[in-house]
């Protein structure tokens, strides 16, 4: 039987080949904590927890700590097949530290994909090694945005996401210059990233409502913490309203339902912990007939990897939120996943397969 034998972490920084902007903050590059679980005979699992301060409130120097103090005596010496088990153990663990506990239980699974000589796709009950994702349209003037828009549609996108919340008036502007540059076929979904008030929120939908957009959804409109401004919202309009910020494990997603707070969920790894429990809020979800998208923070093509396995076996019923590697200037693993235009397309090697930091 072979045991978990060392737990290592490396802090990276990937520079993107674009600036993501959104409400919430700036960034040139994705910062994340990688970490490595080996086993005696010689396996490696990688997971990542990155730093996402606006949003999570995690750091690198915090996810280190953990995983290399209370998590790492949990794992070390323990049999390296109890994926489940071990998930659970570590969910207990502490509070929150979610980027710690999912960087924690997917290189759990991707070791345990590694060991049967799977992929990680396959290991979760997934066909296919095939995902398609949206794309982001950062945060900026309507000239840019709409010139962004048509050059995504010219990559082969047919989902948009863009970052609104910056301030009301514009964002109606930007959003009507983005549909103008596109036309009809083309999606587009709103990422307020909490930048509204509900007041400011019902009013833009509404004006784009009449105006035809063609919005898809709203995601996260409000605070965070407003659920009860959110339910607002959602009882208002008549777009699709998602939940992401509002919702990070079992119970935030128990009383979204039970306030009918949101039509919708974006279910993160490293917002919730990791692939575990991300099945069971797609589960939850799908109960109670709310609609489904699985998304990425701003982490490398590991996390997305993770993510994206996920989303081939368990399935989504919205084009899902995984283009965050996209904006990497270069990978920064040997292996792993790729995007082929609108695609992400996973490696039918072992596990997330990733053999090296490159």
């Amino acid at each position: 039987m072979s045991k978990i034998e060392t737990v290592t972490c490396v802090r990276l920084s990937v520079p993107l080949h674009t600036p993501f902007v959104t409400a919430l903050r700036r960034t040139t590059t994705t910062e994340t904590v990688v970490v490595r679980i080996t086993d005696t005979d010689g396996v490696t699992g990688w997971g990542e927890a990155p730093q996402v301060w606006q949003v999570t409130g995690e750091s690198l120097a915090g996810s280190e700590a953990c995983v290399m103090g209370p998590l790492h005596p949990l794992l070390i010496g323990a049999d390296a097949d109890d994926v489940t088990s071990l998930s659970r153990s570590v969910s207990l663990a502490v509070a929150r530290n979610f980027g710690a506990k999912s960087a924690v239980d997917v290189a759990l699974h991707d070791l345990t994909a590694r060991r049967r000589g799977v992929s990680l796709p396959v290991l979760l009950g997934s066909t296919t090694h095939r995902v398609a994702t949206d794309v982001t349209l950062a945060a900026g003037g309507a000239p840019a945005l709409a010139q962004a828009a048509a050059d995504r549609r010219a990559d082969g996108f047919s989902v948009l996401k863009m970052k609104v919340g910056t301030d009301p008036t514009s964002d109606v502007t930007r959003v009507l210059a983005a549909r103008d540059a596109v036309g009809a076929d083309v999606k587009i979904r709103l990422d307020a990233n909490q930048g509204w008030t509900p007041r400011e929120a019902v009013r833009v939908i509404r004006v784009l409502e009449d105006a035809d957009a063609q919005v898809e959804l709203v995601e996260q409109p409000v605070r965070a913490d407003d659920l009860d401004g959110l339910a607002w919202v959602t009882s208002r309009v008549n777009t699709p309203v998602m939940a992401d910020e509002s919702v990070y494990g079992v119970r935030d997603l128990v009383e979204v339902i039970r306030r009918r707070a949101a039509d919708m969920v974006n279910i993160k790894l490293a917002k919730c912990g990791g692939i575990s429990t991300a099945r069971t809020l797609l589960e939850m979800a799908h109960t109670h007939q709310m609609g489904t998208v699985v998304g990425s923070m701003m982490e490398s093509h590991i996390g997305v990897g993770a993510a994206a396995s996920l989303v081939a076996a368990y399935g989504t019923s919205l084009t899902a939120d995984l283009d965050a590697a996209w904006w990497a200037a270069e990978s920064p693993v040997v292996g792993g996943m790729s995007y082929d235009g609108a695609v992400v397309v996973l490696p039918e090697s072992p596990g997330l397969g990733i053999e090296a930091l490159a």
